[in-house]
């Protein structure tokens, strides 16, 4: 490595020594919020205000999205784009803790970091802030973009960031993810990358009730309560609900992992009496590894919000959430950052870390172990052995593998996609399976996020300054970007993105959120007073 190279990533990664304690602080601030898919107001709040402190410009609201932001620093190429994440999820409520217990004075299925993207955001903004002192310390010049892309667990910004021309321009992207998989957690992804994700919202709607039945029949014209009602928007969406699951054999045959989730939004909006329930909302999110298997799902689930209208009295719509394409890999700007994870080595975790997982396995009923992490969380793993393990349950010629929307970037300018270790209890039998709440505990102490997240963190910034110092390797990315997509940006196997530019994000539905009322802050769902609640 050259001099001027090698001081500059020195530089960079004594940043980041210098400033772990604030950054740590930062990770559980985001944590601590733990606010769920288009509602994170304080979470989107707390990065612009920092990323201002440290002189970068801010477009906020960025695509029509409240929570979203892109945040730019330097002149000239090349343009290099990182992001952060820090939407929680739904029913995940848990406080750092090595035993279940939701947080005080919310329901307890309120939403918690799972992933967790506190430490996905401040990775990778570690990683962008090093990289900018570097150039600012040794004389090097780029613009650096940051993003703040809310609602990933619907997938739900990057795609709009990239139909409405976000992405273009840009000379490459770096995504990072924290990892718990067994067969790869400090490595890159290699030739197998995420598939699609889809989503949609469809609404019934009991417009005309009164059109369902002769009125003349009626024994007394006003007995309106005696008489049969339309069935209206709950008979519609319990029938969308069951049609799907009898057709769901249908939609594929079993093979590609392909998986569809609902989710009712809307539950049809009346009380207990005799009419009809006007409105009801069911969402649909679907993944497979082929934009074709995509398309047949959504036939499917057309067919059947159209008959289960006709059968309830009600008008169907349908409103997207999201579509995303599939990962395009790029193995030259792959193995940078590889180089760079082997440079910087991977996460060590102390006794404390440890003992704070014993802790969980004793409170657990099982006996602690010496080592109570999985595999390999302080080994980085060969990106060729990660492709050649992961690929052991995939048939031949599945070329991508579950979702995430990161994949947007990957058709915009040759992409990387970085792990590091999020360390996972060791299961003490292969069938045993640890409770949701533990792996969410992990998530909230630092000493077990901090050392895969500055890990990722160092990764990110060399990765970074090894783009702007030689030119050649942006080249090289991009003759393979051109290769694989046959011709580059517009090219034979080029895909463009799958909303249109007009595209209006879906913030005004009814997602969770915390919300105010004379009661003080809520989940959505009222904290409740479980001395009133009876088993059954």
């Amino acid at each position: 490595m050259p001099a001027p190279l090698y001081e500059a990533k020195n530089t960079a990664f004594r940043w980041i020594e210098e400033n772990a304690d604030w950054l740590s602080e930062f990770d559980l601030e985001i944590w601590r919020y733990a606010e769920p898919a288009w509602r994170e107001y304080k979470s989107a709040r707390a990065y612009v205000e920092l990323l201002r402190r440290h002189n970068f410009d801010i477009e906020v609201g960025s695509g029509g999205m409240p929570t979203a932001f892109v945040a730019s620093w330097g002149t000239g190429r090349p343009v290099l784009g990182a992001y952060a994440e820090y939407d929680a999820v739904p029913g995940n409520s848990q406080e750092p803790v090595p035993y279940r217990k939701p947080r005080e004075g919310m329901h307890p299925w309120a939403a918690g970091h799972t992933d967790p993207h506190s430490m996905l955001g401040v990775a990778a903004l570690s990683g962008v802030l090093a990289a900018k002192y570097a150039m600012e310390k040794h004389g090097l010049r780029a613009t650096l973009r940051f993003f703040g892309e809310p609602a990933e667990k619907v997938c739900g910004s990057k795609p709009v960031h990239a139909a409405k021309g976000y992405y273009d321009g840009f000379d490459a992207f770096i995504a990072y993810h924290p990892s718990y998989y067994p067969k790869g957690t400090n490595t890159v992804a290699w030739e197998t990358h995420c598939g699609s994700y889809w989503s949609c919202v469809f609404t019934f709607e009991c417009v005309e009730p009164e059109r369902w039945i002769d009125r003349s029949l009626f024994p007394d014209v006003g007995g309106t309560h005696a008489a049969a009602r339309c069935p209206g928007a709950i008979d519609a969406l319990c029938l969308m609900y069951t049609m799907t699951k009898y057709t769901k054999e249908a939609m594929f045959p079993h093979t590609g992992s392909w998986s569809l989730n609902e989710f009712i939004l809307v539950g049809g909006d009346a009380t207990a009496d005799n009419l009809p329930p006007r409105f009801a909302q069911i969402q649909y999110a679907w993944r497979s590894p082929t934009l074709g298997i995509q398309e047949q799902i959504y036939r499917v689930l057309v067919n059947n919000a159209k008959r289960a209208a006709e059968a309830t009295g009600c008008r169907a719509s349908v409103r997207w959430v999201t579509k995303t394409r599939v990962g395009l890999p790029n193995l030259t700007v792959s193995r940078v950052a590889y180089d760079n994870l082997e440079l910087v080595g991977p996460p060590r975790y102390s006794e404390a870390a440890r003992a704070f997982a014993r802790e969980i396995q004793r409170n657990l009923g099982l006996e602690p172990m010496e080592d109570p992490f999985i595999d390999d969380v302080e080994r980085v793993i060969p990106p060729e052995e990660y492709e050649s393990k992961f690929r052991l349950a995939l048939p031949e010629w599945q070329r991508n593998f579950t979702s995430d929307d990161y994949v947007e970037y990957t058709w915009h300018a040759p992409t990387v996609r970085l792990y590091t270790a999020r360390p996972r209890l060791r299961p003490p039998t292969p069938d045993y399976a640890y409770p949701a709440w533990a792996d969410n505990a992990l998530g909230g102490r630092p000493e077990i996020v901090d050392p895969g997240m500055f890990v990722a963190g160092k990764v990110i910034a060399a990765t970074i300054l090894d783009l702007v110092t030689y030119p050649a390797l942006l080249e090289q990315a991009w003759v393979e970007f051109r290769e694989r997509t046959g011709g580059g940006i517009g090219g034979q196997h080029w895909v463009a993105p799958l909303l249109p530019a007009d595209f209006a994000p879906p913030i005004d539905l009814r997602w969770p959120e915390y919300i105010t009322t004379v009661r003080g802050e809520e989940w959505w769902i009222p904290t409740p007073n479980l001395d009133a609640y009876h088993l059954l």
